[in-house]
């Protein structure tokens, strides 16, 4: 078993179909054979769950990225290591998220995973931009709707040019150069 750990929040900011929810699962298998203590919380999921009945208004999208902030600050206090995979699209509410953990004293790195909404598109995972393009959604971040890109994260992935292996090595260095593994 692993040394306990401080508990960090790793949190992938991107457009759909970057590869967050992919690079976080990776880094959650790869610490869990490790040993750590590992939770991923994936934004759709907990939209499902945790927000369901928030639609996608600014202020909806900005309950949820605060909801998951709570979670995923609330396990990191606690010796987690929480990999939140979340688009949260604009830096004010992803900024306090980042000033929660920063008020208990808990590590938080800001990871974008920086995909092109070209590449994005044709992954498509979720049939999204499909659906956009034929006018059955609107709203969609990154394309119709506002995405803010990191000013200053902690780690720059990008999943068109790299492996999910370098991507997850990556992450996994960032930690450790904090001590946080």
């Amino acid at each position: 078993m692993a040394d306990p750990t401080p508990g960090a929040t790793v949190w992938f900011t991107g457009l759909p179909s970057a590869g967050k929810t992919t690079t976080a699962n990776a880094v959650g298998e790869r610490l869990r054979a490790a040993g750590y203590r590992v939770e991923v919380l994936d934004g759709d999921a907990v939209r499902e769950h945790l927000s369901a009945g928030l639609g996608f208004s600014r202020e909806d999208r900005d309950t949820n990225v605060a909801r998951i902030g709570f979670v995923a600050e609330l396990l990191a206090r606690n010796g987690v290591l929480v990999l939140a995979a979340v688009i949260s699209p604009f830096a004010s509410a992803r900024d306090e998220v980042r000033a929660r953990h920063r008020a208990s004293g808990t590590a938080f790195l800001e990871v974008h995973v920086a995909t092109p909404v070209e590449v994005c598109s044709v992954r498509d995972v979720k049939g999204l931009y499909a659906r956009q393009r034929a006018g059955e959604i609107s709203g969609l971040t990154g394309v119709d709707d506002v995405y803010e890109a990191p000013a200053s994260p902690e780690l720059v992935l990008r999943t068109e040019s790299s492996a999910l292996d370098a991507s997850v090595d990556a992450v996994l260095a960032a930690l450790s150069e904090r001590g946080l593994l």
